[in-house]
């Protein structure tokens, strides 16, 4: 198997947060369909333009070639962060058991980003 570059791996992360991010954005009513009603919308917005705001960004590093020590960073900080909100909210009982498979998704993106660090991409 030929092995993730910084480049792709920045391209495929950046449009999963660029598509998650702006997802509570365009459809509330698909949002909610599938990750459950929510209280406040206004906070699952906010998530969703900073996530957003990630992946736009680890897009244009990829795109450009420019996916530095500090783009690799954001990215498996913000995934493991949010990998860890999934988790301890779901195991709550406050979000849907849904949540767990984007951080399994996160996951594997922290995984894979360690990976580039080690050379073992």
């Amino acid at each position: 198997m030929r092995p993730i570059r910084p480049g792709q791996l920045a391209l495929f992360h950046g449009g999963y947060f660029l598509s998650t991010g702006i997802w509570p954005l365009v459809s509330r009513r698909a949002f909610e369909a599938v990750t459950g009603p929510k209280k406040d919308f206004w906070l699952a917005q906010t998530v969703g333009v900073l996530v957003a705001s990630v992946g736009s960004t680890l897009v244009l590093a990829g795109k450009w070639g420019r996916v530095d020590q500090d783009a690799r960073w954001l990215a498996a900080s913000s995934a493991a962060g949010l990998a860890a909100i999934d988790v301890v909210y779901v195991a709550r009982g406050r979000i849907s058991k849904v949540y767990l498979a984007d951080a399994a998704i996160e996951a594997a993106l922290v995984l894979a980003w360690v990976a580039s660090w080690t050379g073992r991409n």
